[in-house]
């Protein structure tokens, strides 16, 4: 996706002003979360969403949420594992959903939603994670990861890592 100036749209956190009630993704999990469930997990710290509008505009035209979890150590790959600390557990920031409104597919959007997730990942230089995962919920969500530089996990292949290290060097 290129633009000639400033794209015209911007990401922000979700609010109530946002119009969710419209949006489609072809997914009814990622609608209903978004719809009904986004909102609260803000509101209780569990999870932020954050959303894809036009510049001026309040309709979604995509989101993904993030929130804190962590990865069994043995389940990286080795030459992840041998550079960090022994413990079982390792810190990471789950890419819970991302999702794009049906009308506005194969434009670049989620690329653009991904990327702003990386960056918004490296500002959370106050805590500390090893790595980014994603759930992915399909086959087709797992190749976007993939095309992305996201490795799948060999014991539980829908469930994909990008180091803290890669995401640096990306930017």
């Amino acid at each position: 996706m290129v633009f000639d100036e400033k794209p015209p749209f911007m990401i922000e956190a979700l609010a109530s002003r946002h119009i969710r009630k419209d949006f489609s993704c072809g997914d009814i999990a990622l609608d209903r979360y978004l719809q009904r469930q986004a909102g609260q997990d803000a509101r209780k710290h569990v999870a932020a969403t954050f959303v894809l509008v036009e510049k001026g505009g309040l309709e979604i035209l995509g989101y993904y949420s993030l929130s804190a979890t962590s990865v069994r150590l043995a389940d990286l790959p080795e030459r992840i594992a041998k550079k960090l600390p022994r413990y079982p557990l390792v810190p990471a920031i789950l890419l819970g959903r991302l999702a794009v409104d049906e009308t506005k597919r194969n434009k670049g959007y989620g690329q653009v939603l991904l990327i702003d997730a990386l960056k918004r990942c490296l500002a959370a230089n106050e805590i500390g994670w090893a790595a980014l995962i994603v759930d992915a919920k399909d086959e087709n969500a797992a190749s976007f990861y993939e095309h992305h530089e996201f490795i799948r996990l060999s014991k539980r292949p829908l469930l994909l890592y990008l180091a803290r290290t890669t995401i640096s060097s990306l930017f």
